[in-house]
């Protein structure tokens, strides 16, 4: 299929801020929220497969994650006082704070994972004037590390909703999360365009069927009809753990990083002149705002993302205000509970296998920012990342290795995320003084996020 060549960005700034026909408006919105819905839609199967929701809590919860979204687009895109980018982003569940809330959540409870939430989103805020230091601290190799231990640990995590708690799968269990898994492959290149970026939720779809038709699984919706509000606070009363929440904390620290490479990218893209300084910490406050809310209805921190550039580098149209329209867009798809609650009842395995593909991409993402890290030069970057990653895998490898340690030991050196990312910012802080000219680059690539 013969495509056109995407349209030059423009010279000036004024295309952000052009306002779009309402009639064109409309469709447009629409695009943005195909390529992203598959994001939030997948999270939240993910949370509640992995906690044992019941339909009705898993419905409110993508109810609750809908509105976020919606609201921190609009942020983003709108901005308010020094809050909001003012470019056209979409903002998502993030897949790798999700995976660490789980995680959380899984050894210390629901209600401290949701005070780990509010936690880090307070600390996003509170290190924004110190910007420019902390974000030299997470360069790609230290942000490559944590990705790849995320995506591993998560998927073992993934692997348990086919399973089950006691990782003793069915066949049909198995076989359906299998044909989920090829469902999606197949969207993935089949497809183009808008299209191929919803091959998660394709896939999901698929096994859904698959699952219906055959009796491999069953199709339950959640009771309900009309509008309504998500549930305030449905794990109960956050509890607050300085150690639990350390694995959010640090990496509501890395999101600084990607953050700057993605207001850079989406600077470029609309021809606005990228001025970091200024837009990173209003990026970054919406983001800590709208995960202040995010942990009261129940999800991790919400992250702004730029994956959405490809539609308007494909439509030519660089408005903030259509990537606005997406927001409202969200927003109303969360207050209609027939939709949410009919996604909640979804089987299981098929959740599972759409969560094995997306976990497994960010392990892959993990790869990629570690290929943009001088690792075969003469400096230290191999052996920081390989100790890193001795560090990172050993609890994955060995759960039981540091039994015999106290409470808080456990919790920082038994996670694989906060061991091998502290094990990588010591190292590159240490070791790169011994290299020759070198220096903790801030990042200038953009991290797709998920």
């Amino acid at each position: 299929m013969t495509t056109l060549p995407a349209p030059a960005a423009p010279r000036s700034a004024e295309a952000v801020d052009a306002r779009v026909p309402l009639r064109r408006l409309l469709p447009l919105a629409v695009q943005h929220v195909l390529a992203m819905i598959a994001a939030p839609v997948s999270t939240v199967f993910l949370v509640a497969g992995t906690l044992r929701m019941p339909p009705a809590a898993t419905a409110s919860l993508l109810s609750a994650v809908l509105l976020l979204c919606g609201a921190g687009t609009l942020l983003q895109s709108l901005g308010v006082w020094r809050i909001g980018g003012r470019l056209p982003f979409v903002m998502l569940p993030g897949g790798a704070a999700t995976a660490l809330f789980l995680q959380i959540a899984q050894e210390h409870g629901a209600p401290t994972a949701t005070g780990s939430v509010l936690l880090a989103a307070a600390l996003l805020l509170a290190v924004l004037p110190l910007y420019t230091r902390v974000v030299r601290l997470f360069p790609p190799l230290v942000m490559g590390v944590t990705v790849l231990l995320i995506g591993i640990a998560m998927i073992r995590v993934a692997a348990r909703l086919v399973t089950g708690p006691d990782g003793r799968g069915e066949p049909r269990a198995v076989l359906l999360a299998a044909l989920t898994v090829a469902a999606t492959g197949a969207a993935y290149v089949l497809l183009r365009g808008v299209w191929r970026q919803t091959s998660v939720l394709i896939g999901m779809a698929a096994g859904t069927v698959v699952a219906v038709t055959t009796g491999l699984g069953a199709f339950a919706p959640a009771a309900g009809t009309g509008f309504a509000l998500p549930a305030l606070l449905p794990f109960g009363a956050p509890r607050f753990d300085l150690v639990a929440a350390l694995p959010l904390l640090a990496f509501s620290l890395t999101t600084l990083a990607e953050i700057t490479g993605q207001t850079v990218l989406n600077s470029e893209t609309v021809g606005r002149t990228p001025a970091p300084e200024r837009d990173v910490p209003r990026v970054a406050r919406a983001d800590a705002l709208v995960s202040l809310a995010g942990g009261l209805f129940g999800t991790s921190l919400m992250i702004t993302s730029a994956e959405n550039i490809g539609i308007g580098r494909l439509t030519g149209v660089r408005s903030r205000f259509v990537t606005a329209g997406a927001g409202l867009l969200l927003v109303v798809a969360g207050l209609a509970t027939p939709v949410s609650r009919a996604l909640a009842g979804i089987p299981e395995a098929v959740v599972g296998g759409s969560a094995l593909v997306v976990y497994a991409v960010i392990a892959v993402m993990g790869v990629e920012m570690l290929r943009r890290a001088d690792l075969s030069g003469p400096g230290t970057g191999n052996l920081t990342a390989a100790l890193a990653l001795t560090m990172g895998l050993l609890p994955l490898l060995s759960p039981d290795l540091y039994a015999g340690f106290p409470d808080w030991a456990r919790t920082i050196l038994g996670s694989g995320v906060v061991a091998g990312t502290l094990t990588a910012v010591l190292l590159t802080a240490l070791l790169g003084r011994f290299a020759p000219g070198s220096r903790v680059p801030a990042p200038r690539k953009p991290c797709v996020r998920e």
